[in-house]
């Protein structure tokens, strides 16, 4: 009977141990397992790709002649590559098919101008912001009468693209006025609304302040009426998850360039142009694309061949300098289209500055010189507007300008930060330091800007010669 039970007690036993060594060769096991289970983050790099979805805009993603650009596409490309993989780009048919591709996580992110919402909030993720914008009601001047506060939209035609934070806008909006009204269209996209108001078949539309400036450049009778306050701010979008890897990522990525000063050379690179808008001179210049511009294109053009500096550039240039007048002469005796001193004309052998195939010719290869005589490190298009302003001001006075910048800190190789201490020549406290002195610092700075807003202007006349019907055919960024 006692060996029966000691017998029991050792089966008992064995089975015990057995137990807990099988529990204890599943723990190895058990750890491994979790350990294959990848981030969001890891499985993106794994796969070497970034799948983002966008929407088709000049301030977001199109393909232009030299390729695929807009400010979202090479945010995102710089992106990418801090994460080590390609970009993977989908474009959205329509605007409202964003968020629903971002919530069954077609995509991993989207990158398209999108504002940061109560309601999105309540459905999405959002990085941090990387730019402020308003919304802003714009009609078209000399056509609907301009409404000038949220009442007097009541009863008047409005449209909107649909699932786009303009409808919240209106909506909370409708509370307060309940007579407001809109439609809400799927297929139309900000910037064909906002020529729909410039043809006058639509009175108002609403629109981010950042598309409108740059639709307003090419259709310069479209205006502000009014903002709808408050700001929105502009971030990616992503899955609500506990997996946040790849927000962090973002996170990081979009601190990194703001603390560098990538982002805002981005920012001005895109809209530098469109924020020196004025009504008046690009309505003028417009016009004068088709009254005097025929005149001397094939001179630009030669002028393009021999330099490798685009033609319409240099035409931008040209009308900053003269309003392509031949004639033209300054108090200060610099004259012809291109407005040649007396000395550089001798040194560039141009014998009549009057002559505007002569002065095209002398003035684009001046261009060229100074371009060329830049530090080499220096990369596009930071050279071409440093050698712009050189050609205004002159290179000792913008040498002085780049090493009051380096000085400070900054960089003196980038527009960005040598446009912030031109202005100082003009200060005694600063030209002082300097070896050439004095300067109108603030000029060449205006002029830049200018030469840089006609030719946006110019590049999107050159490829339309018949006005488009959808203004993204004719936005694009030189390849500088």
């Amino acid at each position: 009977m006692t060996d029966s039970r000691q017998q029991t007690k050792r089966v008992r036993r064995i089975r015990l141990i057995g137990i807990l060594v099988a529990i204890l060769l599943s723990v190895p096991v058990l750890i491994l397992e979790f350990s294959w289970e990848e981030s969001h983050l890891q499985r993106i790099q794994s796969s070497g790709k970034l799948r983002v979805i966008t929407f088709n805009g000049p301030t977001t993603y199109y393909e232009g002649n030299q390729g695929p650009g807009g400010f979202e596409y090479e945010l995102t490309s710089a992106f990418a590559k801090n994460l080590g993989v390609e970009l993977d780009i989908s474009v959205a048919d329509q605007f409202d098919m964003i968020m629903p591709a971002i919530q069954a996580a077609h995509v991993d992110m989207a990158a398209a101008g999108l504002s940061i919402t109560e309601e999105r909030e309540k459905q999405v993720a959002f990085s941090s912001s990387y730019q402020t914008i308003k919304q802003q009601v714009v009609y078209r001047s000399g056509g609907a009468k301009r409404p000038r506060k949220p009442a007097d939209l009541a009863g008047r035609d409005i449209m909107v693209t649909a699932g786009s934070s303009h409808v919240e806008r209106l909506q909370n909006l409708k509370k307060k006025y309940p007579q407001l009204a809109w439609q809400e269209s799927a297929a139309e996209t900000p910037e064909n609304l906002l020529v729909r108001v410039w043809e006058e078949k639509l009175e108002f539309t609403i629109a981010d302040s950042n598309i409108v400036s740059i639709v307003r450049q090419f259709y310069p009778d479209l205006q502000i009426a009014f903002p709808l306050p408050p700001d929105d701010k502009l971030a990616w979008m992503f899955n609500h998850s506990n997996d946040k890897s790849l927000l962090v990522a973002a996170n990081k990525f979009l601190k990194k360039i703001q603390k560098s000063g990538e982002l805002n050379r981005l920012l001005d690179r895109y809209y530098g142009p469109s924020s020196q808008f004025n009504y008046v001179n690009s309505k003028k210049f417009i016009e004068r694309i088709d009254e005097l511009l025929p005149s001397y294109e094939k001179m630009f053009r030669l002028a393009e061949k021999n330099t490798g500096i685009d033609w319409r550039l240099l035409a931008a240039q040209a009308y900053q300098e003269s309003h392509w007048d031949a004639d033209a002469v300054s108090p200060t005796g610099v004259r012809g289209i291109m407005m040649l001193t007396n000395a550089t004309a001798t040194r560039l052998k141009i014998k009549d500055r009057r002559d505007p195939a002569e002065s095209i010719e002398g003035g684009s290869r001046y261009l060229k010189l100074l371009m060329d005589n830049l530090p080499q490190r220096i990369k596009q298009p930071d050279r071409l507007w440093l050698a712009l302003a050189a050609y205004n001001i002159g290179v000792g006075h913008l040498e002085d300008a780049r090493i009051l910048t380096q000085k400070a800190g900054a960089n003196p190789d980038s527009w960005l930060d040598v446009r912030q201490y031109l202005p100082f020549l003009a200060k005694p406290e600063w030209h002082k330091q300097t070896r050439h002195g004095y300067a109108r610092g603030y000029e060449p700075v205006a002029y830049v800007n200018r030469v840089r807003g006609y030719y946006e202007i110019l590049r999107w006349a050159d490829r339309q010669r018949n006005r488009p019907n959808n203004i993204l055919d004719h936005i694009d960024l030189p390849a500088l």
